[in-house]
């Protein structure tokens, strides 16, 4: 028997924010993260850190027009992605 393998899904978003991913923001997207089973990192600068966690989003310090890459492995990994690529597109809902 193989190993399954889980589909992994990647995409690239802009954070368009004022503050980037600040506290709050860093937040809502560890919250969002954690509903999905998928795994999810992101990437900024060579750095990576797990979507799941406040503290590792934020030591990625992705400040306004920086450009992050999604990485979603997983069952809803497709799912994910779309609904993270969203939450940041819409500023993370922040009133600018």
């Amino acid at each position: 028997m193989g190993a399954i393998v889980l589909p992994k899904k990647s995409q690239q978003v802009t954070i368009c924010n004022k503050l980037g991913l600040h506290a709050r923001a860093a937040t809502k997207l560890a919250q969002l993260s954690q509903k999905f089973s998928a795994q999810i990192t992101l990437e900024l600068a060579g750095k990576k850190a797990d979507a799941g966690s406040i503290m590792a989003l934020m030591l990625l310090a992705g400040g306004q027009g920086k450009t992050v890459n999604i990485t979603a492995q997983g069952e809803d990994a497709q799912l994910a992605l779309t609904e993270i690529c969203q939450l940041i597109s819409d500023k993370f809902d922040e009133a600018e």
